[in-house]
């Protein structure tokens, strides 16, 4: 697969919701986010007043990816669990969106229910595309026998979006994905979340051993691997993107806070004002992060233009601002000091919530390979 050849038709099957968000709506979620956020990430609680909002927000079906990136951004500024468990969420309801049988997604979207991606495999990892799981058909329906290793909201979704090895199928890239309710016989979650950062999206490793009837069937049998790479991988891409850049803002701007506010009295001023180093540290943190926002947008726009390149773009994304978060977080925490190291401000949570991104399938070094391979002319795959 090249990566021109890849569809935009995650653009056209975008979600309308019954009723647009409106500003003062997202702005009234995120207070809510914001009130809970440190609590959830030192007791690594489940957000579920947090969620409440944001469903309450009328963005738990955005009305286009670009209304994603952005309410997405602004939910992980507040709390970066929250945004993560909204994202795999949105990605998950895109997917049974594009399903043939459209019953499925009615049903998700009355019940207002929680939805997630249970992709990665311990047996392929980050190579989420890959699962070494094989579905079989038994005289009850289709026989699922998959260890997950991480799944966000584990034990806590309403429905899961299941990968699985196609029936007969030959090749790792032959997959069929599926739609689980939670508490179905045989789904069991294995442990807690104990991560560094994102403490509250009850990441965990999974095993679904459940017999499954045909009208689970999100895609025919061995589409899985089309609909990850041209629905469920754009929309993660770019929330992720979002997620990052909003953990980068929000260390900015308490970094902001405690320079332009914290003095050396001895010498009459603030740390920004008396001490050059910090200045040039807020002046990278700024660039890192102007240059994450507009390489977001820039991709947005080429997704709504159906640009030929614009696939480059989604898979950019995530590299560009996972690692400008790594970077503005890690200044962060320079220019802050013992107030940051010490945890009396939150930039040492974004520090740890910012980490994640980077390792989370697929990874960076995962997505450099892909662009080179697509700026070289090569196949994806």
């Amino acid at each position: 697969m090249r990566c021109e050849s890849t569809s935009l038709c995650w653009h056209r099957r975008s979600v309308q919701s019954a009723a647009m968000a409106n500003s003062s709506s997202v702005d009234q979620a995120c207070e809510i986010l914001r009130k809970h956020a440190a609590n959830i990430d030192s007791t690594a609680s489940w957000p579920a007043e947090s969620l409440r909002a944001i469903s309450d927000s009328g963005l738990w079906i955005p009305c286009s990816m670009r209304e994603f990136a952005d309410s997405t951004r602004r939910f992980s500024q507040a709390c970066t669990s929250s945004a993560m468990i909204y994202l795999m969420h949105v990605c998950a309801i895109q997917v049974i969106a594009g399903a043939p049988n459209k019953y499925l997604f009615e049903k998700v979207k009355s019940e207002r229910a929680l939805s997630t991606l249970a992709f990665s495999e311990k047996g392929s990892r980050s190579h989420f595309w890959a699962p070494v799981s094989r579905a079989q058909q038994n005289g009850k329906g289709i026989q699922i026998n998959a260890n997950k290793s991480f799944v966000t909201s584990a034990g806590r979704a309403d429905y899961y979006v299941l990968s699985s090895g196609a029936i007969g199928g030959k090749s790792a890239t032959d997959s069929t994905l599926y739609l689980v309710k939670g508490g179905t016989s045989g789904v069991e979650t294995l442990g807690e979340w104990k991560g560094l950062g994102l403490r509250g999206n009850s990441s965990a490793a999974m095993t679904f051993a459940c017999t499954l009837d045909e009208s689970s069937r999100l895609t025919e049998e061995g589409g899985g691997f089309k609909a990850m790479l041209d629905i469920a991988l754009p929309w993660f891409q770019i929330g992720s993107a979002a997620v990052s850049i909003g953990i980068a803002e929000a260390a900015l701007a308490n970094t902001l806070k405690h320079t332009t506010s914290a003095r050396l009295e001895h010498m009459g001023g603030s740390l920004a004002e008396i001490v050059p180093e910090i200045r040039a540290r807020l002046a990278r943190m700024q660039l890192a992060v102007d240059s994450s926002r507009a390489f977001l947008d820039q991709t947005l726009t080429k997704i709504e233009a159906q640009a030929p390149d614009a696939m480059l773009g989604v898979l950019g994304a995530k590299a560009v601002a996972s690692e400008n978060a790594v970077r503005v977080t890690d200044e962060a925490m320079r220019a802050c000091g013992g107030a940051a190291f010490g945890s009396q401000l939150s930039v040492e949570r974004h520090f740890r919530d910012a980490r994640a991104a980077s390792v989370m399938a697929p990874t960076t070094e995962i997505l450099y390979d892909f662009i080179g391979r697509a700026v070289a002319g090569l196949p994806l795959f």
